[in-house]
């Protein structure tokens, strides 16, 4: 059993635009690490800098949304290549959830390995929140996944969590190789009985 998600609360960012790639989200170059220890700083790095890498206006870049780690985003989010990096440098970013209209499914799979919600609303219920988001950076965002909402600013708005990922992470199952190791014992057992494993 790893840790239950059953809920994620904090400030929140907004990246406006559909079909946000995972090529923009953590280009391709620094993709060439050991580990991913490090890759937050990466995050959206070529639109949030020139080639110059002097700073471009962002939300990644304002000092208002420093911390923040409810992250609003539209349309198929996380599309394009299946690289488990851009959640991982987006965890690594402090992201603990995402609400958009729709995400990548191979994009939300990596995310639940990390114990990341991916929630989702309607059009109109998004676009609400990143306005919130931008005129109220320090108001506190709340992900109830358990109950599929989103409450801020008094409101609660329903949201979607895919059946699958909000079993996983409200009953704690969605770290997979957790599981593996606190099932150490029982995956010995089991090897051992395969009779084309060398003993």
């Amino acid at each position: 059993m790893t840790e239950k998600v059953t809920h994620e609360s904090g400030t929140g960012i907004a990246v406006r635009g559909n079909d946000i790639d995972t090529d923009q989200i953590i280009p391709a170059r620094f993709m060439k690490v050991v580990t991913f220890d490090g890759l937050g700083q990466f995050s959206f790095f070529d639109q949030r800098f020139d080639e110059n890498d002097d700073p471009q206006p962002h939300p990644f870049n304002r000092d208002e949304h420093e911390g923040a780690s409810i992250l609003v985003v539209n349309a198929n989010f996380g599309c394009g290549s299946s690289r488990e990096h851009a959640p991982q440098a987006l965890a690594r970013w402090g992201i603990d959830a995402i609400v958009g209209e729709s995400f990548a499914e191979i994009f939300a799979g990596n995310c639940l390995a990390l114990g990341i919600p991916t929630v989702t609303a309607d059009a109109e219920t998004v676009e609400a929140l990143q306005d919130f988001v931008e005129e109220n950076p320090d108001a506190v965002i709340e992900v109830d996944v358990a109950a599929e909402t989103v409450r801020y600013d008094g409101e609660t708005v329903a949201a979607n969590v895919d059946d699958a990922q909000r079993q996983a992470l409200v009953e704690g199952v969605w770290d997979t190789t957790a599981l593996m190791k606190s099932n150490e014992a029982e995956i010995e057992r089991t090897a051992q009985s395969l009779p084309y494993v060398e003993q």
